[in-house]
């Protein structure tokens, strides 16, 4: 009877195995392969959800874990978050599943709530866990949550963990502390690619442009740059208002490394070519981009005919970031501060009523300016944000 026994536990347990093998299978081939939409994943990984049900496997960790990750990069978050909260006995890989998932659908207050939960458990956090979390902080640059959580990490034993301190660099880093943040990247026993860029990205988000630049030249001796590289260094151009040299890197990323320029990397151009008045060059480059342009690229453009005054322009970049974004109401406002800014009061008007046939007044409040034209008081209506009056 014992030799039965075992043999019947034996089979359970490959047969639990053989089960979360061929979930896994499935699961992977149908949210990996490119041949199959969100909409029909989402479809088929709920129906593989209800045969587990029935199955009664639903509680199991692992199964549990697996149907997190499933959810998660289907977008759903909420069902990922009713999965977990089934499972009453849970273990650190599930808690990272459902971090993971928070983290990366871009709930980071969540992913932040959910470590302090953890924590309460007494439940040992692995290297895993600290990475997810301390980005989710840098990814809303929260520093208190961080700081709290370089010190957990410490308390831990991670001090000589390099991905840990890596996620602490970055989100020093992008809090603003960024002596911090170079004093643990100078710490690192090993600097990874991923290490260098979220150095170079931080000094370059706060305007410390000599530094990310200088950190870039010592980076090239020990490290192979890559595109993300290149969005710091061409975002601390940018920020730096060096034309030349943001050239000369853009050109230099596809000459001397072979990486494509993204959308991003465009986008950091026409920014740049724009705050420098090079309106028309910036226009020129976004008819020549490889890619298609998103409303980054048109935004960095509008922004810059604001700042120039630029009317044509100003008018042919909205007209293109209607067509990918109709519903942000920011960008009526600004072409109408351009036309402000050049005394033509009719396009302001023609920007309001070009506003009221789009759904974007919705829950956006009035501002009413006065006017003298032609010694006459007019009345002209724009759209302002909320409590947010903007003046023109």
């Amino acid at each position: 009877m014992r030799g039965m026994g075992h043999m019947n536990l034996r089979y359970r347990f490959i047969t639990k195995c053989l089960i979360m093998v061929i979930f896994l299978i499935i699961l992977h081939s149908h949210l990996s392969s490119r041949q199959c939409s969100a909409l029909s994943a989402i479809e088929e990984g709920r129906d593989i959800h209800e045969q587990i049900i029935r199955s009664g496997w639903e509680k199991d960790v692992f199964v549990g874990a697996a149907l997190i990750d499933m959810y998660a990069k289907c977008g759903c978050v909420e069902s990922a978050r009713q999965v977990f909260d089934k499972i009453e006995v849970r273990d650190v890989v599930l808690w990272n599943s459902m971090l993971a998932a928070y983290s990366q659908n871009g709930h980071p207050d969540g992913c932040l709530s959910l470590c302090s939960e953890m924590a309460l458990t007494g439940l040992r956090p692995t290297e895993a866990t600290l990475v997810t979390v301390i980005s989710a902080s840098a990814d809303i640059a929260a520093l208190p949550q961080g700081r709290e959580l370089h010190g957990f990490s410490w308390k831990h034993g991670f001090e000589s963990n390099d991905k840990v301190k890596t996620a602490l660099v970055d989100m020093y880093a992008k809090s603003g502390f960024v002596k911090v943040a170079r004093n643990l990247f100078e710490r690192l026993m090993v600097k990874r690619i991923v290490s260098w860029n979220a150095m170079i990205t931080g000094y370059a988000m706060h305007g410390h442009a000599s530094q990310a630049l200088d950190l870039f030249e010592e980076m090239k001796g020990g490290a192979q740059p890559d595109h993300i590289t290149f969005v710091g260094v061409l975002s601390a151009c940018n920020h730096g208002g060096l034309l030349d040299e943001g050239w000369k890197f853009f050109e230099s990323m596809v000459r001397d490394y072979n990486i494509g320029p993204t959308v991003q990397h465009y986008t950091c151009m026409v920014d740049l070519l724009g705050h420098c008045g090079r309106l028309d060059e910036a226009y020129n480059l976004i008819l020549q981009m490889k890619v298609r342009p998103d409303s980054g690229v048109w935004g960095a453009l509008l922004n810059s005919c604001k700042i120039h005054s630029n009317v044509e322009l100003g008018e042919l970049a909205l007209e293109r970031l209607i067509e990918l974004e109709p519903d942000n109401a920011g960008n009526y406002v600004i072409l109408s501060n351009i036309y402000a800014q050049a005394g033509k009061w009719e396009g302001v008007a023609k920007v309001f009523i070009v506003a009221t046939r789009e759904p974007v007044l919705d829950n956006i409040s009035f501002s009413r300016i006065f006017r003298g034209v032609n010694q006459a008081a007019e009345s002209i209506e724009y759209v302002g944000h909320d409590t947010s009056y903007m003046q023109i």
